[in-house]
């Protein structure tokens, strides 16, 4: 049977994809997989071998539709749901089977703050889409696969971070989802080991003013490396400390212990760590407790809409870098 399964974005929530793209691939006999994603997304799965073939929308809906028809797919797998990835669903003449996003739950819970919330983790139900066919989940946890190429090797990190350090990912999509500079300032001060921040161009500059507290021990890899290489810094660090974002996903897939930091959103979202069976002791969720605006948004927002950012100017500092110290002094 053959299979186009979509997602177009973002980082993080391909990569809660991919336990419904490998039990597709190992659960159902013969399973020939295609997914298609954004261009600027290729790199999230080009190294992952539970894909047979890959196609890339880049503003080529047309075209896209037309190389997709000549594949004759018994099954559209719709793990965006979306009016854009309907209609490829539509002009493809082939079964769709649909994500849930529970928008009325979301809306609920950000609006109104009433949790009717099924429980069920994203990747979780991007798994249950497969139901019909037979599929169940493995319980083998998230999958990341960094291409041999891309690796970074240790001797390119600076000396005190050659034996070991911290990965801090300061990076997030929207304002309200990363802690502000004062605080990660004050988080580097705190931490007594040695500290890599993790993130992209954009964050460069506020990655320099949190590194000035101690440029010896805190390195600002920001933009400095590609996505890949972020992955593996990540992988080869002993503890994650982030923000809601996609390296957070990544860190669970190759099961290192994650400080979840959260602001605008919530693990209320069910959007928190996720890991194999037996492995969900591997993370820690910090939010402000007790704040009755908190989520205020599915994806977080360029402002608080409160004017007063409590879920992370509150945020305990001291108690983020207590819960570190189990990790990296083992």
């Amino acid at each position: 049977m053959k299979f186009l399964v979509i997602r177009f974005s973002s980082i993080g929530d391909i990569v809660l994809t991919t336990p419904a793209i490998r039990c597709l691939k190992q659960q159902v006999a013969n399973a020939e997989v295609h997914f298609l994603t954004k261009q600027n997304f290729k790199a999230v799965t080009e190294g992952n071998p539970y894909i047979d073939k890959f196609f890339y929308f880049n503003n080529n809906l047309p075209s896209l539709i037309k190389e997709l028809k000549s594949e004759g797919y018994d099954y559209i797998i719709d793990l965006h749901n979306n009016f854009r990835t309907k209609r490829i669903g539509w002009a493809l003449n082939a079964k769709v089977l649909t994500y849930d996003k529970e928008r009325y739950e979301k809306f609920l819970l950000t609006k109104l703050h009433i949790n009717q919330m099924s429980g069920r983790h994203i990747a979780d139900r991007c798994v249950d889409t497969l139901h019909p066919l037979g599929v169940k989940n493995d319980g083998k946890g998230l999958d990341y696969f960094i291409p041999v190429n891309t690796e970074i090797h240790i001797e390119d990190l600076p000396m005190p971070h050659m034996v070991g350090y911290v990965a801090i990912v300061i990076g997030a999509s929207y304002y309200t989802k990363k802690l502000p500079v004062h605080k990660l300032q004050e988080l580097c001060k705190k931490l007594a080991y040695p500290i890599i921040l993790v993130g992209g161009k954009e964050d460069f500059n506020e990655a320099q003013e949190i590194a000035s507290v101690d440029p010896m021990r805190v390195y600002n890899a920001c933009g400095k490396f590609k996505l890949q290489e972020s992955a593996d810094l990540v992988r080869k660090s002993k503890l994650v400390i982030s923000h809601d974002t996609g390296l957070q996903y990544i860190a669970c897939a190759f099961n290192k212990p994650v400080l979840a930091i959260w602001g605008g959103t919530s693990p209320l979202l069910d959007v928190e760590p996720y890991y194999s069976e037996g492995n969900n002791n591997r993370y820690q969720n910090f939010l402000v407790k007790g704040l009755p605006c908190q989520p205020c948004s599915n994806f977080g927002t360029k402002a608080c809409p409160k004017k007063h950012f409590k879920c992370m100017e509150e945020q305990n500092i001291n108690a983020i870098v207590e819960a570190a110290k189990s990790y990296y002094n083992t």
